[in-house]
């Protein structure tokens, strides 16, 4: 059976360069993405290949 799964989102603000947001911009119209679904991808790779901190523990 087809399970549909909603994420909660919740608003947020965040300053970005200018030329960032090109970049996202454009990256996600070639990817035929929302700048928010890119962003969101890009996070969550990026958190899940963060390198660990020595001094985390």
């Amino acid at each position: 059976m087809l399970k549909i799964e909603r994420k909660e989102y919740q608003n947020r603000t965040f300053r970005l360069p200018v030329s960032l947001i090109e970049r996202l911009g454009a990256v996600a119209q070639a990817k035929n993405i929302s700048v928010n679904n890119l962003v969101v991808t890009l996070c969550e790779y990026a958190l899940d290949n963060l390198e660990p901190d020595d001094d985390s523990e």
